[in-house]
C-alpha cells in the first residue's frame, strides 16, 4: 500500500463512524461530544460497536463483520485484482446489510408485519441514523468503488468511479426515493375501487384531457392547457434569453451592465412581486387599461388573468434561466471558425445561419428544456393569475391541500407531468444529437468576433429593449408599494414599513434584532449560503461526469437528474416528508431538510448549464493534462473547472438566488426554528400587509444583487486567451476577449 492509497483514509473513517460515533440522530436536541460516545450508556445515544456489544443490537453485527474484512486489504503486498475483489465484494456486503437494517427496524421494532411474522416481535428498536451511520454509509460506498476500479472498471481511475457512486447514491436517497414514494400514492387505490379502475378514472379524468376548448368555448383539459403554456413559454422565453446574450456579449450597446441587470432581476425577486407589477399594469384597473379605457373607450377587461397571464409571468419569471444558460455558450464560439467562413465568401447572414447558430445549439436546446421543465412544474405564478385557467401544477396543489387530502390523484397527476418532462428530455437529445460542438481548444483564438448580421441586430434589439422597458416599469410599480403607507390606497411616502421589518434597538447587553423579518432572513441566508456551494459543485461533477465519462446507465442518471426539478414544489415538499419523517433518514423539522431540498431541485440548472459548457470544450484539453500524468481530479481542477466559470457563476448564481425566493417546494418543510423569508412573505401578504411584505422583497433583491456581484468577482472571468482589439474600429462587434 502506497503513501497516497486512499483506502486506509476510508477505512479509517468507516471505524470512526462504527466505533466512535453515536450511530443515531440524536433525540431530544441534546448533544453528546463524539468522542465520549463509546462509553454512553444509552443505547440510542452510542456507537454501532457498542450497541451490538452490550445493548443486544444484533443487526449491527454483518456491518461490523464487513469492517473487519476490509481490513484485510490494508495488508501490503496484496495484488491490485486481490485487493479490489477484497474491498468491492465486503464494502458491498458492508452498504446491503447498513442500508437493510436501517430499513426494516425502527422505532417500535419490525416495519414489515411480514418480518414480525417470520423472526418474532423484536423488544429492541432504533431511530433514523445519524452521524454515524451517514460517515459509515459513505465509507463503505467509497470502500466500494475504489474496489470497482482497482478491478478495472470506469477505466481503473478511482475518482471517476467514486464520483458516480456518491452521484448514484445522492439522487437515490434525495431525488429517486422521495419521487417514487409521493408517485406510488398513484398506485394506492380507495377502498370503494380497484387499481386499475381508479388509475384510469384519475389519469383520463375530463379535467385532465378534455378538448372543450375545440368545441365551445369552455376550457381544455389541464394537461393540454400545461403542454401548451410550457412550448409557449419555452420558445419566448428562450428567444428573450438569446437576444440579451447577443446584445451583452456580441454587440456594442452602451448599457450591457443595465441590460445584464435587467435580465437577471426577475430571479432574484421573491414570489408574488412580478404578478403583483403585472395586475397594477395589465389588471382590471391598471395603468394600460385605464389608459385605453380613456383615450379610445376600449374595455380591455380582465385578459391578465388567464393564459396569457401566466405566459407572460413565466416568460418575466424564466427569461433570466434561459439567459444564463446561454451567455456561456454564446461567448464561447470561437471568432476565428466566423472569420473562416468569411474568407470563404460567406456573407455575414450566412456565416450566422450556418456558423455561429449551429454552434449555439446545445446551449439554445438547454435552455429551452430548462425553461419547459420549469414551465411545467410553476406553481407560484399560475395560482395568482391563472383565474378559470387551470394547469398541472394548480391542480397537484389543491388535491394535496383539498379536503379529502387525495395524494393518489396528485400522485397520479404529477405522473403526467413527468412524461411531458422525459418527452421532452428525448427530444432535446435527438435535436443535440452526436455532432460535435467544439469551439474552445487548448490553442489561443488570433480571431476577432465578427459584427452580427444587421437583422439580427435589429431583431434582437426590438426583443430585448422593450422587455428591459416593460421590466423597469413592473419593478417600479411594484416596489413602490413597500415606500407608502397603504398599497393601493394611501400613496403617502413612508419608511415605516422598512423599520417593523428589520428596526435595530440597542438594549443593556448590546444590540436587539427587534424587527420581526430579521430571523427569517438570517435563517435563510445561512441555509442558501450552504446550498449553494453544495449544489454548484455536485452539479458540475455531474455535468462532467455525463459529458466526459461513458458508464453504464448514464442516460438514467441523466433523467434522474432532472426529477425533482419536473415535479411542482409542493409536490416536493409532501414527498421530502412523506419520506424523510420516519427513520432511516429522520429529518424532518430541520434545517438538513430544507439544504437537502434546495439542493435537489435546484442542481439540474448547473448541470444543464455545464453540460452546455462542456460541449464547447475539446476533449484533447483533458488528454492532454491526463498524458502529462496529471490526475483525473488535478485535470478536472486546473484544466476544466477555469473553461467552465460562466457555467460556475450560472450554477451558484441560481442555487443561492432559488434557496432565497423558493416558496412552494419549502412551505411544507419550514418550522419555528427555521422559518424562511419567502414563507414569512407569503404570510404578510395573507393576512394584507403589503407593505411590509414589499418592502421585505425589497430588501432582499438589493441582498441578491450584491451575493451576484460577489460571486461573480470572486469566481472571475474565463480566459480564453483570444486576441483583444486595438481600437473600436478594429472590433466592430464591440466584444471584449
Amino acid at each position: 500500500m502506497t503513501r497516497k492509497d486512499p483506502v486506509l483514509l476510508w477505512w479509517s473513517l468507516l471505524s470512526l463512524g462504527l466505533v466512535v460515533l453515536p450511530w443515531h440522530w440524536l433525540q431530544n436536541g441534546h448533544s453528546i461530544p463524539a468522542l465520549f460516545a463509546p462509553f454512553v450508556t444509552d443505547a440510542d445515544s452510542t456507537s454501532a460497536l457498542m450497541q451490538a456489544l452490550f445493548h443486544g443490537r444484533f443487526w449491527f453485527w454483518p456491518v461490523l463483520i464487513a469492517w473487519a474484512a476490509l481490513a484485510l486489504a490494508l495488508r501490503p503486498g496484496l495484488s491490485r485484482e486481490a485487493k479490489g475483489r477484497l474491498l468491492f465484494g465486503f464494502g458491498l456486503f458492508g452498504l446491503a446489510m447498513l442500508i437493510l437494517q436501517g430499513w426494516t427496524i425502527g422505532p417500535r421494532g419490525w416495519f414489515s408485519p411480514r418480518l414480525e411474522g417470520m423472526f418474532g416481535e423484536l423488544s429492541e428498536r432504533q431511530f433514523g441514523i445519524g452521524a454515524g451511520g451517514a460517515l459509515s454509509f459513505f465509507a463503505l460506498l467509497f470502500l466500494t468503488t475504489e474496489g470497482l476500479a482497482l478491478k478495472g472498471r470506469f477505466g481503473g481511475d478511482r475518482f471517476i468511479a467514486g464520483s458516480v457512486g456518491f452521484l448514484v447514491a445522492c439522487i437515490i436517497l434525495f431525488t429517486v426515493w422521495p419521487v417514487v414514494t409521493i408517485l406510488g400514492q398513484a398506485f394506492k387505490p380507495p377502498s370503494d375501487q380497484t387499481l386499475w379502475v381508479a388509475f384510469v378514472d384519475r389519469f383520463f379524468h375530463p379535467k385532465v384531457w378534455g378538448l372543450a376548448c375545440v368545441y365551445s368555448g369552455s376550457q381544455c383539459g389541464v394537461a393540454w392547457n400545461t403542454l401548451a403554456l410550457a412550448l409557449s413559454t419555452a420558445t419566448c422565453a428562450t428567444i428573450l434569453g438569446l437576444c440579451f446574450a447577443l446584445i451583452v456579449t456580441r454587440t456594442s450597446f452602451p448599457f450591457k451592465k443595465g441590460m445584464r441587470l435587467l435580465t437577471v432581476l426577475p430571479i432574484i425577486t421573491p414570489p408574488f412581486v412580478i404578478g403583483l407589477g403585472l395586475i397594477l399594469i395589465f389588471g382590471r384597473s391598471g395603468l394600460v387599461n385605464q389608459a385605453a379605457e380613456n383615450l379610445f373607450g376600449w374595455q380591455l377587461g380582465r385578459w391578465i388573468y388567464g393564459f396569457d397571464g401566466v405566459l407572460l409571468a413565466q416568460v418575466f419569471s424564466f427569461t433570466p434561466t434561459a439567459f444564463l444558460v446561454l451567455i456561456g455558450v454564446v461567448q464561447g464560439i470561437a471568432p476565428s471558425m466566423e472569420e473562416a467562413a468569411e474568407m470563404l465568401r460567406a456573407d455575414r447572414t450566412r456565416t450566422f445561419r450556418a456558423v455561429t447558430l449551429p454552434l449555439m445549439m446545445p446551449g439554445i436546446a438547454n435552455a429551452f428544456l430548462v425553461v419547459f421543465v420549469e414551465s411545467l412544474a410553476d406553481f407560484g405564478n399560475p395560482i395568482v393569475l391563472g383565474g378559470s385557467f387551470g394547469v398541472l401544477s394548480t391542480e397537484i396543489f389543491f388535491a394535496v391541500v383539498g379536503a379529502q387530502a387525495d395524494f393518489g390523484r396528485a400522485a397520479t397527476l404529477a405522473l403526467i407531468l413527468l412524461a411531458f418532462a422525459l418527452a421532452a428530455f428525448f427530444i432535446q437529445r435527438k435535436v443535440i444529437g452526436t455532432r460535435s460542438y467544439v469551439s474552445v481548444t487548448g490553442k489561443g483564438d488570433p480571431g476577432l468576433a465578427r459584427p452580427l448580421p444587421d437583422w439580427v441586430k435589429r431583431t434582437a434589439y426590438g426583443i430585448a429593449i422593450p422587455w428591459a422597458i416593460l421590466t423597469v416599469t413592473v419593478y417600479t410599480l411594484a416596489l413602490a408599494g413597500g415606500f407608502v403607507k397603504v398599497w393601493g390606497r394611501d400613496w403617502t411616502p413612508t419608511l415605516s414599513h422598512f423599520g417593523r421589518a428589520f428596526a435595530i434597538e440597542w438594549g443593556p447587553h448590546g444590540l436587539i434584532w427587534s424587527g420581526g423579518a430579521w430571523s427569517s432572513l438570517f435563517t435563510t441566508i445561512q441555509l442558501a449560503g450552504i446550498a449553494a456551494p453544495l449544489t454548484a459543485s455536485v452539479g458540475l461533477l455531474a455535468a462532467w461526469l455525463l459529458s466526459r465519462q461513458k458508464f453504464a446507465g448514464k442516460t438514467a442518471l441523466e433523467f434522474a437528474l432532472m426529477l425533482t426539478f419536473c415535479v411542482p414544489g409542493t409536490v416536493i415538499g409532501v414527498a421530502y416528508i412523506l419520506t424523510y419523517n420516519i427513520p432511516p433518514l429522520e429529518v424532518t423539522g430541520t434545517g438538513l431538510i430544507l439544504i437537502l431540498c434546495f439542493v435537489f431541485r435546484n442542481m439540474p440548472v448547473g448541470v444543464r448549464s455545464g453540460m452546455a459548457a462542456m460541449s464547447q470544450l475539446d476533449k484533447s484539453l483533458d488528454e492532454a493534462a491526463v498524458t502529462l500524468r496529471a490526475s483525473t481530479f488535478r485535470t478536472l481542477r486546473l484544466v476544466v473547472l477555469p473553461l467552465m466559470k460562466p457555467a460556475i457563476v450560472t450554477a451558484l448564481v441560481y442555487s443561492f438566488v432559488r434557496a432565497m425566493t423558493t416558496v412552494s417546494a419549502v412551505i411544507f418543510l419550514v418550522s419555528a426554528q427555521h422559518e424562511m423569508a419567502t414563507v414569512f412573505i407569503i404570510n404578510r401578504v395573507i393576512n394584507g400587509d403589503y407593505g411590509l411584505a414589499i418592502a421585505y422583497s425589497t430588501v432582499l433583491i438589493v441582498l441578491m444583487m450584491a451575493a451576484i456581484g460577489l460571486i461573480t468577482l470572486l469566481v472571475g472571468e474565463r480566459k480564453l486567451g483570444r486576441r483583444k482589439a486595438d481600437s473600436p474600429a478594429a472590433n466592430p462587434a464591440g466584444v471584449s476577449a
